[in-house]
């Protein structure tokens, strides 16, 4: 059985808006290439037709990918979500005990994950050592470069 993935409204949207984007103008950018190599010559010692081939094929592998994820999602009504404890698409401001400082990170789907936009995914450590906790709860966390402690400040929608 596949996985499920939860998603905002705006996160499948553009999703849905990628797949379209690669199954139109990506693939007859992709056509447009191969027929540009095709008319170079003999194919069988064409590095440029081959290339495009290539391409063709990571296309294709993308656009399977995008349509999988989109028969697995599933739309989160954050209306109806508990803001006593950390769940998918909640915001969460942090501290970290050890240094004080604070951040603010909103959990997402992987698909959907932006560090610089403070989007995190709900599968990367800090999001897993935080689900279910609520606010004042601190969460001991491994993460790449050891273990943090953080406190959880407020969880908002």
């Amino acid at each position: 059985m596949a996985e499920l993935t939860y998603y905002s409204k705006e996160g499948l949207e553009k999703l849905k808006e990628e797949l379209q984007y690669l199954k139109t103008e990506g693939r007859a950018k992709i056509a447009k290439a191969i027929a540009e190599a095709r008319d170079k010559g003999d194919l069988s010692e064409n590095a440029e037709y081959d290339a495009a081939k290539d391409a063709q094929g990571l296309h294709e592998a993308k656009i399977a990918k995008l349509e999988q994820s989109l028969s697995n999602a599933r739309i989160i009504d954050e209306s109806t979500l508990d803001t006593s404890k950390v769940l998918a698409l909640s915001i969460v401001k942090l501290k970290n005990v050890k240094n004080g400082s604070v951040m603010t990170y909103q959990l997402v789907s992987e698909t959907e994950a932006d560090l610089k936009a403070g989007k995190i995914s709900v599968k990367s450590p800090i999001a897993q050592g935080l689900l279910g906790k609520s606010i004042g709860d601190k969460a001991q966390i491994d993460v790449p470069a050891g273990q943090v402690e953080l406190e959880i400040l407020d969880i908002s929608r």
